[in-house]
């Protein structure tokens, strides 16, 4: 689905092909019997125009009931074809575009949320080395999707209908052909040769402006969806970080941002605008002409001449109207096609770069050194880390953070330490696959599941128990043990709203605190029991009892689990009775991560000073006075 073509066709060659091509058939017949309907409508409304024409004929014995028949019938065929064919074929085709449309979907879903996070890596990119991330993906899934499938289909019906129609009223105009004089030599055929040669001059020219307009509509409907891509994104991101801006007094900078975003999308609507009604204009004046004197044109000479009567030449004239309108499919949907290869444009670069990220390593080895390797060992022998270099993008990157050899026994805690910005969560990243640039080999012990707990915790839109039980599904646990896990997690107060989506009118994201949140971490790693555990400073949240009651809680219901730790304390938690919960500590020092125990126990008044969010002056104070006493 790389291309447009291959994107178009992929629903008809999938595992529903059945459904697709139905539905496409369905769609085909219907808009074959339209446009045959057509060429009725144009005769019954010769029969009328022609029943009013010679009213006053004395051979008109019943002039009034031959018009009110001829009416009649005209009324029923636009039934006929308007809200019975086109009506149908309309409720079959919107059901084509709602599968179509769920299909695809479901296709990019599949793919961005595979075991491989794609969904991380597609939107990393660089412009330098020439690989731009998709901007505003979820604009792509959703509108750009919709969006396209819809066009595809009207033009698909469209073009059918242009090619019934020729079939359908072409026969009928060279049936009903006659001489035209001064063209002799084409025998009968004069008038069709005539409307034909018409058609054929008029469509293509104007197509020809057509195009030049739509082109120009394509443009600026890629920037009109850019604008407004940018514009949602910043505002979802602002909501998302609302707390932060009260508290920073933040709004006159956040507004600026809204401002300058919109004014791109005022500037670019409004050069929309006008080529649009340019191209409005254009169609109006294109309709009017082509109906009313380029379709009245070919039948004329020969009507004046009385080698057409006035029945056959209103028919006939009518006949060249509908298929000018016919063929002038492609003038009338430009706009929808400009907008149609906008959408597929947006959508066929995001499967561009699906497919490019399929495989990591590869992805970011071009613009940047990646050679990062995994694999897998006995249990017994932990985790292991050789010959790690962390950097940035670039081929000529230097390293900032390395570690010759680290290993990580079963069931050890580990502590990493190092200043702010020296590389502790790109190390976890890195073990964890989500670091993109460096080099090293990353041995995992077999058969065993890790959890990752990140600081930052956004809870999706689902129940309570769901939440809990993620990564995996509700069906995998019991309601009696996913409450036992919230007990033990301190979540207890909860257990009576397992099966509710929200609280309150309130989602779960914004009932829960975030210590609240961060004891639902701890839930789910009791219920999920990882055999490695990756902490990056997910105890942020919690005050010193708090942080003491969460790792308490996983060193009581998870005893053999490896845990390695991010957190900004001078020194890690100890429990209740002063045993460390930590054995070893990893320290980050001018680049470079060492391994070794943890140092023997300090007092645990000095402990609890260390621990405590406060100025060094007055840790330092405290010190002295212990040191006296």
């Amino acid at each position: 689905m790389r291309t447009f073509w291959g994107l178009m066709r992929a629903y008809w060659f999938s595992d529903r092909w059945k459904e697709a091509w139905t539905l496409t058939l369905v769609i085909a017949l219907l808009t074959a019997l339209s446009s045959k309907a057509g060429v009725w409508f144009a005769m019954a409304l010769g029969e009328l125009g022609n029943s009013i024409a010679f009213l006053h004929d004395a051979a008109n014995t019943h002039p009034l009931q031959t018009i009110l028949t001829n009416a009649g019938i005209l009324v029923l065929l636009v039934v006929l074809k308007d809200a019975g064919l086109t009506g149908v074929r309309n409720l079959v085709s919107t059901t084509l575009h709602r599968k179509w449309r769920g299909w695809l979907n479901n296709q990019f879903n599949l793919a961005l949320l595979d075991g491989n996070h794609t969904h991380f890596h597609a939107q990393h990119g660089s412009v330098a080395g020439g690989i731009v991330a998709p901007d505003n993906i979820d604009q792509r899934i959703q509108e750009s999707i919709k969006d396209m499938t819809g066009g595809a289909i009207g033009l698909a019906m469209g073009v059918l209908g242009v090619a019934t129609s020729l079939y359908f009223i072409g026969e009928n105009l060279i049936g009903s052909s006659v001489e035209v004089k001064g063209l002799e030599f084409l025998g009968s055929y004069g008038t069709a040769v005539l409307a034909f040669l018409a058609v054929a001059t008029y469509v293509p020219l104007n197509t020809w402006i057509a195009v030049k307009l739509g082109r120009l509509l394509e443009r600026l409907n890629v920037r009109m969806q850019q604008a407004e891509g940018s514009y949602r994104s910043e505002l979802t991101t602002f909501l998302r970080r609302s707390f932060h801006v009260a508290a920073s007094h933040g709004e006159g900078v956040q507004k600026s941002m809204h401002d300058r975003l919109y004014i791109d999308i005022d500037k670019t609507w409004g050069r929309l605008n006008i080529v649009n009604t340019s191209y409005t204009s254009f169609e109006l004046i294109y309709n009017f002409v082509g109906a009313r004197i380029v379709a009245y044109a070919p039948g004329l000479v020969s009507f004046i001449h009385n080698r057409l009567d006035y029945k056959g030449y209103i028919t006939g004239s009518e006949m060249v109207a509908q298929l000018i309108s016919q063929c002038s499919w492609f003038i009338h949907v430009m706009p929808a096609i400009a907008t149609l290869r906008a959408n597929s444009q947006r959508v066929t670069e995001l499967a561009e770069a699906i497919e490019n990220v399929q495989h990591p390593r590869e992805f970011y080895q071009q613009t940047g050194r990646s050679d990062f390797s995994y694999a897998s060992q006995n249990p017994v022998f932990g985790l292991t880390i050789q010959k790690l270099e962390l950097a940035h993008q670039g081929e000529d990157a230097t390293p900032f953070l390395s570690a010759a050899n680290l290993r990580f026994r079963r069931g050890e805690w580990t502590f990493l330490k190092g200043e702010s910005g020296c590389g502790k969560t790109s190390l976890i990243k890195a073990i964890n696959g989500l670091w993109p640039y460096g080099r090293g080999t990353i041995v995992f012990p077999e058969g065993v599941t890790s959890f990752y707990a990140a600081q930052e915790i956004k809870l999706q839109q689902v129940s309570l128990k769901q939440l809990v039980c993620l990564p995996g599904s509700e069906s995998d646990h019991s309601d009696t043990q996913v409450a036992a896990a919230l007990h033990k997690a301190g979540l207890g107060d909860f257990i009576g709203h397992l099966a509710d989506e929200s609280r309150e009118g309130k989602i779960w994201d914004q009932v829960l605190s975030g210590g609240q949140k961060q004891k639902l971490v701890v839930a789910r790693i009791i219920l999920r029991q990882p055999g490695l555990l990756f902490l990056d400073e997910a105890t942020a949240a919690l005050d010193p009892e708090g942080k003491i009651a969460f790792h308490q809680a996983i060193k009581d219901n998870c005893p053999n689990v490896t845990v390695i730790s991010v957190m900004h304390e001078a020194v890690p938690p100890r429990s209740l009775s002063g045993e460390e919960f930590y054995h070893s500590v990893v320290s980050i020092s001018e680049g470079v991560a060492t391994k070794k125990p943890l140092a023997p126990s300090l007092p645990r008044e000095l402990t609890t000073i260390l621990s405590q969010p406060r100025p060094v002056e007055d840790k330092w104070l405290r010190f002295r006075r212990l040191k006296q006493k």
